[in-house]
């Protein structure tokens, strides 16, 4: 199992081909986050996960497990397992994503309980109803994935938002007047806020070459534009615009909008860019029904409320082998290892 927390990657970007881009807009009290995920392979799917759920963290070396039951419901995108987000949006209104981060060094050898990067979003979504709650998990849990550095962009239902970088051995929180824009890419928030401040405030130029901190720059400056002028445009389709301005051909295989204060969720693939979304109402999230799932890359336009089907193991596994293989140049996941991945599931029930 050790072995999986160091192959589950994201968003590699050490050459920083493979990055992301995050962003929480906020106007008029509707709250939209947006998100493009750049990588090799654009496999995956749409899942629901139950409340009432008892579950036990993979382990990790020597680390102590964490075990917990599932407040919340909520509903993830995910290439590398039905427990293993990339990201997603509970029921709380609560969006998690994850961005790659060199820099990133995580917490030391403690008597905290470890998580994999992916199974920390979903601990998130299962626990956290607010920003806040995620920053006191760290009293709780400790992430340690070396070969994974990454960091998340936070946001909730209130509008509050929250860059989280695992920096020294510490978690490292910007949010409130530290967040004067609420964008994340692939350098750390302090750094991308220095480097590209001049250029933000129009002082002077920057020209950095770094494909980071130019996302970054364009991306701060569209919020800010949307925050400072009359836009006669619905929230969502300007964070698509936003998520179009700073994508990567190639490389941008899913943009993603959450409208927060409408639970109600849009996305888009590479191989079809036609936008589709479905509501957060549609689902039951009772512990005695079934996850429902929905394979992202279908030919299908708008409402998807009732394409989503009861999980199937055949679909999990054969997402999981075309991300696996798609992305093999990268990511070299054993058969031993794609068992346990589809096999985690097998240890969760409803709370007796």
């Amino acid at each position: 199992m050790k072995k999986l927390l160091v192959v589950l990657l994201t968003c590699f970007s050490a050459t920083d081909i493979f990055a992301c881009t995050t962003f929480c807009l906020n106007k008029n009290g509707q709250v939209v986050f947006g998100r493009n995920y750049d990588w090799i392979t654009g496999a995956g799917i749409v899942c629901s996960n139950q409340r009432g759920l008892f579950k036990t963290s993979l382990r990790s070396g020597d680390a102590a497990t964490a075990s917990w039951i599932s407040k919340y419901g909520s509903i993830s995108f995910n290439q590398y397992g039905k427990e293993f987000p990339t990201g997603g949006m509970n029921e709380k209104g609560l969006v998690v994503e994850l961005m790659w981060l060199d820099e990133t060094r995580y917490p030391a050898a403690d008597t905290r309980p470890v998580l994999g990067v992916l199974q920390w979003i979903q601990y998130q979504l299962d626990n956290a109803a607010s920003v806040a709650d995620v920053i006191a998990s760290d009293a709780l849990i400790r992430v340690n994935d070396p070969a994974t550095p990454q960091h998340y962009l936070v946001a909730d239902a209130t509008g509050q938002v929250a860059a989280i970088e695992y920096l020294a051995g510490k978690m490292v929180v910007h949010t409130g007047k530290e967040l004067p824009y609420a964008v994340l890419a692939n350098d750390s928030y302090a750094y991308a806020l220095q480097t590209t401040k001049p250029l933000l405030e129009k002082k002077v130029p920057v020209y950095t070459g770094n494909n980071s901190l130019d996302r970054f720059a364009k991306a701060c400056g569209m919020v800010k534009q949307f925050n400072e002028t009359n836009i006669n445009m619905p929230v969502t389709d300007f964070a698509f615009s936003i998520l179009d301005k700073v994508a990567q051909p190639g490389y941008t295989k899913w943009s993603i909008v959450y409208d927060i204060s409408n639970k109600k969720v849009h996305f888009k693939t590479a191989g079809f860019s036609s936008i589709k979304n479905f509501t957060f109402d549609a689902f039951d999230f009772a512990c005695n029904k079934p996850p429902r799932i929905f394979n992202m890359n279908q030919e299908i336009t708008g409402d998807i409320n009732t394409r989503f089907i009861p999980a199937d193991k055949k679909i999990q596994q054969q997402v999981l082998r075309q991300a696996i293989k798609e992305g093999i140049s990268l990511v070299n996941i054993s058969k031993k290892d794609e068992e346990a991945l589809l096999g985690y599931e097998n240890g969760i029930s409803c709370k007796k």
